[in-house]
């Protein structure tokens, strides 16, 4: 008798567990926004963008590029040129979102200006006047406002807006909502802060929102990857989408959110033809980087 009830206690433990685990991992199940919008659509991961690997190895890339350096196809990575270049030729498109010192959202990803501009320091000591100063690996391109980009972009393809969080969850939500709320072309947000998913879920439900994640256990061991890499916490957010890394497909989180929950799975970043080839099935929506996906032509 007391063996058995060692095992039901057991039991008992493992099925509370297993109800809490996917208690927490559970996305958005009811008033979701329609999805269908954005399918039909690759995502161009930051824009169409593709440096000549001339323009890529230069030295002084904070400063302009001579004249003899120029050569036509440079595209850096979230610059205006890139993403008109997706929007052109009708991919959707990934982009990322930082705020400037004096709060002005612009298109750029890394927290640090040192890898595409070669300068020190991290973009939000800068105003957006003092950034336009710096060139885009060595080309003629400047960071981009959001706003300007919204502009001309003007709703020709779907957008899928990274929102980079550095403790200004709410202000970065804020602001960027405020600019978005006259733009009326198709979009979802996303982050890798649930900050700034819940902010949406508490003042924008009407718009799709997604929690992006990998496998961080590999690279980082502390709780909070922990529990981002296998999406516990999603009950808090409540995202419409998980954005997760295609190398990590099988993760179990990401697989119950898709298989039971019927949630909405992006891949990122696909960088041929054969990992989406083989991705495909574990995915319903791709951000690409570095080949044409419908041509299977290297983008040069």
């Amino acid at each position: 008798m007391g063996m058995f009830l060692i095992a039901l206690k057991i039991i008992v433990s493992i099925v509370t567990l297993t109800i809490l685990y996917l208690i927490s991992i559970k996305p958005r199940l009811y008033g979701r926004p329609d999805y269908r919008p954005f399918f039909g659509h690759m995502y161009a991961h930051r824009g169409l963008h593709n440096m000549n690997p001339a323009i890529q190895r230069l030295k002084n890339i904070g400063q302009p590029a001579k004249d003899t350096e120029k050569e036509e196809g440079c595209f850096p990575e979230n610059s205006y040129a890139a993403i008109k270049r997706a929007a052109d030729l009708g991919y959707g498109i990934e982009f990322d979102v930082h705020l400037t010192k004096d709060d002005i959202p612009v298109v750029f990803h890394d927290d640090t200006l040192n890898r595409i501009c070669g300068v020190k320091g991290n973009l939000r000591d800068y105003t957006f006047e003092e950034l336009q100063q710096f060139r885009l690996l060595g080309t003629q391109e400047c960071i981009p406002a959001f706003a300007d980009i919204l502009k001309m972009i003007d709703g020709r393809v779907p957008l899928i807006i990274e929102y980079k969080v550095e403790k200004n969850a709410d202000k970065l939500c804020r602001i960027c909502d405020g600019i978005l709320s006259n733009y009326k072309g198709l979009y979802c947000i996303e982050s890798f802060h649930p900050l700034a998913v819940r902010w949406y879920k508490i003042h924008r439900p009407n718009i799709v929102r997604g929690q992006l994640s990998e496998d961080f256990t590999k690279q980082k061991l502390n709780i909070p990857y922990f529990l981002l890499s296998h999406l516990i916490g999603n009950c808090y957010a409540s995202p419409d989408f998980i954005a997760y890394n295609c190398k990590h497909k099988n993760e179990l989180s990401r697989t119950i959110c898709r298989k039971l929950y019927k949630s909405l799975s992006i891949a990122w970043t696909v960088r041929s033809q054969e990992e989406l080839d083989k991705v495909s099935p574990s995915f319903d929506l791709f951000i690409f980087e570095g080949f044409a996906p419908e041509s299977q032509e290297e983008i040069v």
